[in-house]
Protein backbone atom coordinates (compact mmCIF):
# COMPACT_ATOMS: atom_id res chain seq x y z
CA UNK A 1 0.00 0.00 0.00
CA UNK A 2 2.68 2.48 0.85
CA UNK A 3 4.41 1.71 -2.48
CA UNK A 4 1.48 2.57 -4.46
CA UNK A 5 0.95 5.50 -2.72
CA UNK A 6 4.49 6.40 -3.27
CA UNK A 7 3.58 5.45 -6.92
CA UNK A 8 0.67 8.35 -7.18
CA UNK A 9 2.91 10.95 -5.91
CA UNK A 10 5.03 10.41 -8.22
CA UNK A 11 2.71 10.44 -10.64
CA UNK A 12 1.16 13.94 -9.48
CA UNK A 13 4.71 15.41 -9.18
CA UNK A 14 5.31 14.76 -12.64
CA UNK A 15 3.69 17.65 -14.73
CA UNK A 16 3.09 16.37 -18.06
CA UNK A 17 1.98 13.26 -17.07
CA UNK A 18 -0.13 14.81 -14.81
CA UNK A 19 -1.79 16.77 -17.58
CA UNK A 20 -2.41 13.93 -19.58
CA UNK A 21 -4.42 12.34 -17.27
CA UNK A 22 -6.47 14.86 -16.54
CA UNK A 23 -6.92 15.22 -20.19
CA UNK A 24 -7.92 12.35 -20.79
CA UNK A 25 -10.40 11.72 -17.42
CA UNK A 26 -12.26 15.08 -19.03
CA UNK A 27 -12.34 13.80 -22.20
CA UNK A 28 -13.67 10.34 -21.03
CA UNK A 29 -16.51 12.39 -19.02
CA UNK A 30 -17.24 14.25 -21.76
CA UNK A 31 -17.92 10.96 -23.70
CA UNK A 32 -19.85 9.85 -20.90
CA UNK A 33 -22.06 12.59 -20.53
CA UNK A 34 -22.97 12.85 -24.48
CA UNK A 35 -23.88 8.74 -24.09
CA UNK A 36 -27.25 10.17 -21.55
CA UNK A 37 -28.08 13.10 -24.12
CA UNK A 38 -31.21 11.99 -25.99
CA UNK A 39 -31.70 12.81 -29.22
CA UNK A 40 -34.26 16.09 -30.04
CA UNK A 41 -37.71 14.94 -30.40
CA UNK A 42 -37.66 11.24 -28.78
CA UNK A 43 -39.70 11.12 -25.27
CA UNK A 44 -36.88 9.30 -23.42
CA UNK A 45 -39.44 8.48 -20.72
CA UNK A 46 -41.21 5.86 -23.39
CA UNK A 47 -37.70 3.92 -24.00
CA UNK A 48 -38.22 1.23 -21.14
CA UNK A 49 -38.87 -1.14 -23.62
CA UNK A 50 -35.54 -0.51 -25.84
CA UNK A 51 -33.68 -0.52 -22.36
CA UNK A 52 -35.14 -4.15 -21.21
CA UNK A 53 -34.49 -5.33 -24.61
CA UNK A 54 -31.43 -3.98 -25.09
CA UNK A 55 -30.08 -5.53 -21.56
CA UNK A 56 -30.94 -8.57 -22.42
CA UNK A 57 -28.55 -11.69 -23.69
CA UNK A 58 -28.56 -10.80 -27.90
CA UNK A 59 -26.43 -9.08 -30.02
CA UNK A 60 -28.39 -5.73 -28.71
CA UNK A 61 -27.59 -6.43 -25.24
CA UNK A 62 -23.85 -6.68 -26.73
CA UNK A 63 -23.98 -3.91 -28.48
CA UNK A 64 -25.95 -1.34 -25.46
CA UNK A 65 -22.52 -2.83 -22.97
CA UNK A 66 -20.25 -1.63 -26.01
CA UNK A 67 -22.07 2.25 -26.02
CA UNK A 68 -21.75 2.39 -22.31
CA UNK A 69 -25.58 2.52 -22.39
CA UNK A 70 -26.19 5.00 -25.09
CA UNK A 71 -27.71 2.83 -27.30
CA UNK A 72 -30.70 1.98 -24.74
CA UNK A 73 -30.64 5.75 -24.26
CA UNK A 74 -31.10 6.82 -28.09
CA UNK A 75 -28.58 9.04 -27.02
CA UNK A 76 -26.77 11.16 -29.58
CA UNK A 77 -23.38 8.66 -28.98
CA UNK A 78 -26.10 5.79 -30.02
CA UNK A 79 -24.08 4.39 -32.95
CA UNK A 80 -20.93 4.34 -30.56
CA UNK A 81 -17.18 3.95 -31.76
CA UNK A 82 -18.10 0.81 -33.96
CA UNK A 83 -18.61 2.55 -37.11
CA UNK A 84 -15.03 3.56 -37.14
CA UNK A 85 -13.94 -0.15 -35.58
CA UNK A 86 -15.65 -1.75 -39.03
CA UNK A 87 -14.13 1.25 -41.09
CA UNK A 88 -10.63 0.25 -39.43
CA UNK A 89 -11.17 -3.56 -40.16
CA UNK A 90 -12.68 -2.92 -43.98
CA UNK A 91 -9.11 -0.70 -44.56
CA UNK A 92 -7.00 -3.13 -43.06
CA UNK A 93 -8.69 -5.79 -44.79
CA UNK A 94 -8.35 -3.99 -48.23
CA UNK A 95 -4.70 -3.33 -47.53
CA UNK A 96 -3.56 -6.88 -48.16
CA UNK A 97 -5.43 -6.36 -51.90
CA UNK A 98 -4.66 -2.87 -52.97
CA UNK A 99 -1.64 -2.57 -53.95
CA UNK A 100 -2.51 2.18 -53.56
CA UNK A 101 -3.26 0.91 -49.83
CA UNK A 102 -0.45 -1.33 -49.54
CA UNK A 103 1.94 2.03 -50.58
CA UNK A 104 0.67 3.73 -48.26
CA UNK A 105 1.71 1.15 -45.68
CA UNK A 106 5.09 1.75 -46.78
CA UNK A 107 5.35 5.56 -46.78
CA UNK A 108 5.74 6.14 -42.96
CA UNK A 109 4.12 9.13 -41.38
CA UNK A 110 2.66 10.32 -44.34
CA UNK A 111 0.68 6.96 -45.87
CA UNK A 112 -0.44 6.81 -42.10
CA UNK A 113 -2.13 10.19 -42.06
CA UNK A 114 -3.81 9.38 -45.63
CA UNK A 115 -4.98 5.92 -44.35
CA UNK A 116 -6.58 7.57 -41.48
CA UNK A 117 -8.17 10.01 -43.57
CA UNK A 118 -9.50 7.45 -45.76
CA UNK A 119 -10.66 5.02 -42.51
CA UNK A 120 -12.45 8.77 -41.23
CA UNK A 121 -14.23 9.02 -44.61
CA UNK A 122 -15.30 5.61 -44.67
CA UNK A 123 -16.47 5.87 -41.16
CA UNK A 124 -18.98 8.57 -42.19
CA UNK A 125 -20.51 6.01 -45.08
CA UNK A 126 -20.90 3.30 -42.83
CA UNK A 127 -22.72 6.22 -39.94
CA UNK A 128 -24.99 7.15 -42.99
CA UNK A 129 -26.05 4.01 -43.80
CA UNK A 130 -26.32 2.22 -39.79
CA UNK A 131 -28.23 5.85 -38.64
CA UNK A 132 -31.03 6.23 -40.49
CA UNK A 133 -31.23 1.92 -39.67
CA UNK A 134 -31.55 2.55 -36.10
CA UNK A 135 -34.12 4.72 -36.46
CA UNK A 136 -36.15 2.94 -38.17
CA UNK A 137 -35.44 0.04 -36.32
CA UNK A 138 -36.54 1.53 -32.67
CA UNK A 139 -40.56 0.96 -33.67
CA UNK A 140 -39.34 -2.76 -34.10
CA UNK A 141 -38.04 -3.32 -30.87
CA UNK A 142 -40.97 -1.87 -28.92
CA UNK A 143 -40.41 1.87 -29.13
CA UNK A 144 -44.21 3.53 -29.59
CA UNK A 145 -44.76 5.36 -31.95
CA UNK A 146 -46.27 8.22 -29.33
CA UNK A 147 -42.29 8.76 -28.12
CA UNK A 148 -41.55 10.80 -31.19
CA UNK A 149 -42.67 14.11 -30.78
CA UNK A 150 -43.09 15.26 -33.89
CA UNK A 151 -43.36 11.82 -35.54
CA UNK A 152 -40.95 10.38 -38.11
CA UNK A 153 -41.06 13.15 -40.42
CA UNK A 154 -38.36 14.28 -43.07
CA UNK A 155 -37.28 17.00 -40.71
CA UNK A 156 -36.67 14.58 -37.69
CA UNK A 157 -35.29 12.12 -39.65
CA UNK A 158 -32.72 14.39 -41.40
CA UNK A 159 -31.60 15.81 -38.21
CA UNK A 160 -31.54 13.49 -36.04
CA UNK A 161 -29.42 10.84 -39.01
CA UNK A 162 -27.34 14.03 -38.89
CA UNK A 163 -26.51 14.60 -35.33
CA UNK A 164 -25.82 10.36 -34.89
CA UNK A 165 -23.17 10.81 -37.65
CA UNK A 166 -21.39 13.88 -36.16
CA UNK A 167 -21.88 12.21 -32.80
CA UNK A 168 -19.44 8.82 -33.84
CA UNK A 169 -17.45 11.77 -35.52
CA UNK A 170 -17.32 13.68 -31.93
CA UNK A 171 -16.19 10.30 -30.38
CA UNK A 172 -13.96 9.17 -33.31
CA UNK A 173 -12.30 12.85 -32.45
CA UNK A 174 -11.98 12.40 -28.34
CA UNK A 175 -10.43 8.80 -28.94
CA UNK A 176 -8.06 10.92 -31.19
CA UNK A 177 -6.92 13.14 -28.99
CA UNK A 178 -7.01 10.96 -26.08
CA UNK A 179 -4.16 8.98 -27.69
CA UNK A 180 -2.53 12.38 -28.78
CA UNK A 181 -2.78 14.48 -26.05
CA UNK A 182 -3.57 11.99 -22.89
CA UNK A 183 -2.43 8.95 -22.22
CA UNK A 184 -3.45 5.26 -23.29
CA UNK A 185 -4.82 4.20 -26.66
CA UNK A 186 -8.23 6.58 -26.99
CA UNK A 187 -10.43 4.35 -29.27
CA UNK A 188 -9.61 1.43 -27.13
CA UNK A 189 -10.37 3.43 -23.61
CA UNK A 190 -13.46 4.95 -25.06
CA UNK A 191 -15.33 1.04 -25.21
CA UNK A 192 -13.33 -0.04 -21.88
CA UNK A 193 -15.57 2.98 -20.30
CA UNK A 194 -18.38 2.30 -21.92
CA UNK A 195 -18.13 -1.36 -20.69
CA UNK A 196 -17.11 -0.63 -17.13
CA UNK A 197 -20.19 1.92 -16.97
CA UNK A 198 -22.76 -1.42 -16.89
CA UNK A 199 -20.44 -3.52 -14.60
CA UNK A 200 -21.81 -2.38 -11.08
CA UNK A 201 -25.41 -3.05 -12.28
CA UNK A 202 -24.68 -6.11 -13.74
CA UNK A 203 -23.29 -7.80 -10.99
CA UNK A 204 -26.11 -6.21 -8.77
CA UNK A 205 -28.77 -8.40 -10.97
CA UNK A 206 -26.56 -11.54 -10.22
CA UNK A 207 -26.90 -10.69 -6.52
CA UNK A 208 -30.52 -10.14 -6.57
CA UNK A 209 -30.28 -12.87 -9.24
CA UNK A 210 -28.34 -15.83 -6.70
CA UNK A 211 -30.73 -14.18 -3.00
CA UNK A 212 -33.84 -13.58 -4.09
CA UNK A 213 -33.91 -16.72 -6.19
CA UNK A 214 -32.87 -18.87 -3.64
CA UNK A 215 -30.35 -19.96 -6.76
CA UNK A 216 -27.08 -20.38 -4.33
CA UNK A 217 -27.15 -17.53 -2.45
CA UNK A 218 -23.95 -15.44 -0.65
CA UNK A 219 -21.57 -18.26 -0.99
CA UNK A 220 -22.20 -19.35 -4.44
CA UNK A 221 -21.57 -15.31 -5.74
CA UNK A 222 -18.43 -15.29 -3.56
CA UNK A 223 -17.46 -18.48 -5.20
CA UNK A 224 -18.05 -16.57 -8.76
CA UNK A 225 -15.96 -13.63 -7.56
CA UNK A 226 -12.86 -15.62 -6.59
CA UNK A 227 -13.46 -17.55 -9.99
CA UNK A 228 -14.02 -13.91 -11.69
CA UNK A 229 -10.31 -12.87 -10.38
CA UNK A 230 -8.67 -16.37 -11.71
CA UNK A 231 -9.92 -15.68 -14.92
CA UNK A 232 -8.79 -12.03 -14.88
CA UNK A 233 -5.09 -13.19 -14.07
CA UNK A 234 -5.33 -15.57 -16.47
CA UNK A 235 -6.25 -12.94 -19.30
CA UNK A 236 -3.36 -10.89 -17.70
CA UNK A 237 -1.06 -13.72 -18.12
CA UNK A 238 -1.89 -13.60 -21.97
CA UNK A 239 -1.57 -10.12 -22.61
CA UNK A 240 1.73 -10.19 -20.72
CA UNK A 241 3.20 -13.57 -21.90
CA UNK A 242 6.56 -13.36 -24.19
CA UNK A 243 8.63 -15.54 -25.42
CA UNK A 244 12.11 -13.92 -25.11
CA UNK A 245 14.69 -14.66 -28.41
CA UNK A 246 18.34 -14.37 -27.18
CA UNK A 247 20.40 -11.78 -28.98
CA UNK A 248 24.20 -10.99 -29.19
CA UNK A 249 26.13 -8.23 -30.35
CA UNK A 250 29.69 -7.95 -31.90
CA UNK A 251 31.51 -5.50 -30.83
CA UNK A 252 35.19 -4.52 -31.86
CA UNK A 253 37.86 -4.81 -29.64
CA UNK A 254 41.15 -2.35 -29.29
CA UNK A 255 43.58 -4.46 -31.35
CA UNK A 256 40.48 -4.25 -34.40
CA UNK A 257 39.63 -7.83 -33.90
CA UNK A 258 35.75 -8.50 -33.62
CA UNK A 259 34.68 -9.79 -29.72
CA UNK A 260 31.45 -11.48 -29.42
CA UNK A 261 30.25 -10.02 -26.43
CA UNK A 262 26.98 -9.08 -25.20
CA UNK A 263 26.61 -5.18 -24.49
CA UNK A 264 27.38 -3.61 -20.87
CA UNK A 265 27.86 -7.01 -20.05
CA UNK A 266 23.95 -8.10 -20.17
CA UNK A 267 22.00 -10.56 -22.38
CA UNK A 268 20.09 -9.65 -24.61
CA UNK A 269 16.15 -10.51 -26.15
CA UNK A 270 13.92 -9.71 -28.86
CA UNK A 271 10.73 -9.86 -26.73
CA UNK A 272 7.88 -11.74 -29.05
CA UNK A 273 4.39 -11.84 -27.15
CA UNK A 274 1.86 -14.90 -27.20
CA UNK A 275 -0.86 -12.27 -28.04
CA UNK A 276 0.88 -10.03 -30.09
CA UNK A 277 -2.13 -8.49 -31.60
CA UNK A 278 -3.56 -7.81 -28.37
CA UNK A 279 -7.27 -7.39 -28.36
CA UNK A 280 -8.08 -5.89 -31.68
CA UNK A 281 -9.05 -9.67 -32.83
CA UNK A 282 -11.39 -9.61 -30.39
CA UNK A 283 -12.73 -6.40 -31.38
CA UNK A 284 -12.67 -7.41 -35.21
CA UNK A 285 -14.44 -10.66 -34.47
CA UNK A 286 -16.75 -9.12 -32.61
CA UNK A 287 -17.80 -6.30 -35.16
CA UNK A 288 -18.16 -8.78 -37.87
CA UNK A 289 -20.51 -11.03 -35.66
CA UNK A 290 -23.47 -8.90 -36.16
CA UNK A 291 -23.69 -9.92 -40.05
CA UNK A 292 -24.56 -13.39 -40.05
CA UNK A 293 -27.86 -12.24 -37.80
CA UNK A 294 -28.41 -9.27 -40.78
CA UNK A 295 -27.97 -11.56 -43.73
CA UNK A 296 -30.47 -14.14 -42.27
CA UNK A 297 -32.88 -11.40 -41.65
CA UNK A 298 -32.41 -10.36 -45.40
CA UNK A 299 -33.06 -14.23 -46.23
CA UNK A 300 -36.85 -13.57 -44.97
CA UNK A 301 -38.87 -16.27 -43.74
CA UNK A 302 -36.80 -19.40 -45.58
CA UNK A 303 -35.85 -22.23 -43.03
CA UNK A 304 -32.09 -21.01 -43.68
CA UNK A 305 -32.75 -17.39 -42.81
CA UNK A 306 -34.62 -18.79 -39.80
CA UNK A 307 -32.04 -20.85 -38.61
CA UNK A 308 -29.81 -17.67 -38.79
CA UNK A 309 -31.19 -15.55 -37.33
CA UNK A 310 -31.93 -17.75 -34.19
CA UNK A 311 -28.52 -19.34 -33.83
CA UNK A 312 -26.73 -16.10 -34.65
CA UNK A 313 -29.14 -13.45 -32.38
CA UNK A 314 -27.95 -15.54 -28.92
CA UNK A 315 -24.20 -14.68 -28.08
CA UNK A 316 -24.67 -17.61 -25.90
CA UNK A 317 -25.38 -19.91 -28.23
CA UNK A 318 -23.18 -23.14 -29.67
CA UNK A 319 -22.90 -21.69 -33.32
CA UNK A 320 -22.10 -18.11 -32.65
CA UNK A 321 -19.40 -18.93 -30.38
CA UNK A 322 -18.31 -21.53 -32.68
CA UNK A 323 -17.79 -18.96 -35.38
CA UNK A 324 -16.46 -16.07 -32.81
CA UNK A 325 -13.81 -18.63 -31.20
CA UNK A 326 -12.45 -19.13 -35.68
CA UNK A 327 -12.90 -15.62 -36.40
CA UNK A 328 -10.61 -14.68 -33.32
CA UNK A 329 -7.98 -17.44 -34.61
CA UNK A 330 -8.13 -15.83 -38.05
CA UNK A 331 -8.01 -12.26 -36.98
CA UNK A 332 -5.10 -13.33 -34.70
CA UNK A 333 -3.05 -14.38 -37.13
CA UNK A 334 -4.17 -11.75 -39.68
CA UNK A 335 -3.20 -8.76 -37.27
CA UNK A 336 -0.28 -10.50 -36.03
CA UNK A 337 1.20 -10.70 -39.49
CA UNK A 338 0.51 -6.87 -40.48
CA UNK A 339 1.61 -5.21 -37.16
CA UNK A 340 4.91 -7.72 -36.39
CA UNK A 341 7.27 -6.32 -39.05
CA UNK A 342 9.85 -9.37 -38.67
CA UNK A 343 11.56 -8.62 -42.26
CA UNK A 344 12.21 -4.81 -40.47
CA UNK A 345 13.45 -6.69 -37.26
CA UNK A 346 15.83 -8.84 -38.82
CA UNK A 347 17.34 -5.57 -40.82
CA UNK A 348 17.48 -3.26 -37.57
CA UNK A 349 19.35 -5.89 -35.86
CA UNK A 350 21.74 -6.79 -38.84
CA UNK A 351 22.60 -2.78 -38.74
CA UNK A 352 22.99 -2.63 -34.84
CA UNK A 353 25.73 -5.61 -35.52
CA UNK A 354 23.20 -8.27 -33.42
CA UNK A 355 22.53 -11.48 -34.29
CA UNK A 356 20.92 -14.64 -33.01
CA UNK A 357 23.32 -17.51 -31.90
CA UNK A 358 23.19 -19.86 -34.12
CA UNK A 359 21.37 -17.87 -36.84
CA UNK A 360 22.65 -16.08 -39.52
CA UNK A 361 22.05 -12.27 -39.66
CA UNK A 362 19.48 -11.28 -42.74
CA UNK A 363 17.26 -13.23 -44.55
CA UNK A 364 17.58 -16.36 -42.09
CA UNK A 365 17.02 -14.67 -39.27
CA UNK A 366 13.45 -12.54 -40.81
CA UNK A 367 12.17 -16.23 -41.49
CA UNK A 368 13.44 -18.01 -37.92
CA UNK A 369 11.57 -14.72 -36.03
CA UNK A 370 8.64 -15.64 -38.44
CA UNK A 371 8.70 -19.19 -37.89
CA UNK A 372 8.75 -18.31 -33.45
CA UNK A 373 6.19 -16.02 -33.95
CA UNK A 374 3.70 -18.23 -36.05
CA UNK A 375 4.29 -21.21 -33.37
CA UNK A 376 3.54 -18.90 -30.30
CA UNK A 377 0.39 -17.26 -31.95
CA UNK A 378 -1.30 -20.49 -32.90
CA UNK A 379 -1.59 -21.27 -28.76
CA UNK A 380 -1.85 -18.07 -28.22
CA UNK A 381 -5.28 -17.70 -30.20
CA UNK A 382 -6.38 -20.82 -29.04
CA UNK A 383 -5.80 -19.15 -25.62
CA UNK A 384 -7.27 -15.64 -26.71
CA UNK A 385 -10.81 -17.62 -28.40
CA UNK A 386 -11.15 -20.22 -25.17
CA UNK A 387 -11.54 -16.99 -22.59
CA UNK A 388 -13.52 -15.28 -25.80
CA UNK A 389 -16.41 -17.76 -25.64
CA UNK A 390 -16.49 -18.69 -21.60
CA UNK A 391 -18.98 -16.57 -20.79
CA UNK A 392 -21.23 -18.49 -23.13
CA UNK A 393 -19.80 -22.01 -20.71
CA UNK A 394 -20.73 -19.89 -17.20
CA UNK A 395 -24.62 -19.36 -18.50
CA UNK A 396 -24.88 -22.33 -19.77
CA UNK A 397 -23.67 -24.60 -16.97
CA UNK A 398 -23.69 -22.51 -13.79
CA UNK A 399 -27.52 -20.31 -15.29
CA UNK A 400 -25.27 -16.52 -14.39
CA UNK A 401 -27.16 -13.82 -15.62
CA UNK A 402 -25.89 -13.03 -19.21
CA UNK A 403 -25.27 -8.83 -17.87
CA UNK A 404 -22.58 -10.67 -15.15
CA UNK A 405 -21.48 -13.62 -17.70
CA UNK A 406 -20.31 -11.07 -20.20
CA UNK A 407 -17.51 -9.33 -17.88
CA UNK A 408 -16.33 -12.84 -16.82
CA UNK A 409 -13.80 -13.51 -19.75
CA UNK A 410 -14.98 -12.78 -23.26
CA UNK A 411 -14.90 -9.34 -25.52
CA UNK A 412 -15.31 -7.54 -22.05
CA UNK A 413 -13.14 -8.90 -19.92
CA UNK A 414 -10.36 -9.01 -22.36
CA UNK A 415 -10.92 -5.17 -23.71
CA UNK A 416 -10.84 -4.24 -19.76
CA UNK A 417 -7.20 -6.05 -18.74
CA UNK A 418 -6.07 -5.42 -22.46
CA UNK A 419 -6.46 -1.81 -22.17
CA UNK A 420 -5.83 -1.26 -18.61
CA UNK A 421 -2.46 -3.22 -18.99
CA UNK A 422 -1.50 -0.65 -21.86
CA UNK A 423 -2.04 2.13 -20.07
CA UNK A 424 -0.56 1.21 -17.26
CA UNK A 425 2.60 0.60 -19.19
CA UNK A 426 2.73 4.03 -20.55
CA UNK A 427 2.26 5.78 -17.22
CA UNK A 428 5.25 3.53 -16.06
CA UNK A 429 7.61 4.96 -18.59
CA UNK A 430 6.72 8.22 -18.04
CA UNK A 431 7.98 7.01 -14.54
CA UNK A 432 11.20 5.66 -15.59
CA UNK A 433 12.04 8.19 -17.80
CA UNK A 434 11.80 10.71 -15.21
CA UNK A 435 13.52 8.29 -12.63
CA UNK A 436 16.40 8.11 -15.21
CA UNK A 437 16.49 12.01 -15.64
CA UNK A 438 16.73 11.82 -11.40
CA UNK A 439 19.58 9.71 -12.11
CA UNK A 440 21.24 11.90 -14.65
CA UNK A 441 21.32 15.17 -12.65
CA UNK A 442 22.64 13.45 -9.50
CA UNK A 443 25.67 13.00 -11.50
CA UNK A 444 25.42 9.31 -11.77
CA UNK A 445 25.82 7.34 -14.64
CA UNK A 446 24.22 4.51 -16.25
CA UNK A 447 25.53 1.64 -18.77
CA UNK A 448 23.79 1.76 -21.75
CA UNK A 449 21.12 -0.54 -22.79
CA UNK A 450 20.29 -1.41 -26.41
CA UNK A 451 16.91 -1.92 -27.90
CA UNK A 452 15.39 -3.00 -30.50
Amino acid sequence: MKKFLETILNIYNINELRQRIGITLFLLLVYRLGAQVVLPGIDSVQLASLAEKADGAGLLGLLNAFTGGAFANASVFALGIMPYISASIVVQLMGVALPYLQKLQKEGESGRKTLNQITRWLTIAICVVQAPAYLYGLSALGVPDTAFIIGKSPIFLFSSVTILVTGTIFAMWLGEKITDKGIGNGISLLIMVGIIANLPLSFTQEVISRVSENNGGLMLVLIELVLWIVIVLLSILLVMAVRQIPVQYARRSSGGGILQNNIGGTRQYIPLKLNASGVMPIIFAQALMFAPAYLGSFLGSSDFGQWMQASFSDIFGLWYNILFAVLIIIFTFFYTAITVPTNKMSDDLKRSGGFVPGIRPGVETSDYLDNVMSHITFPGSLYLAAIAVFPAVVVKIVGMQPGWALFYGGTSLLIMVGVAIDTIQQVNSYLLNRHYDGLMKTGKTRRGVSTI
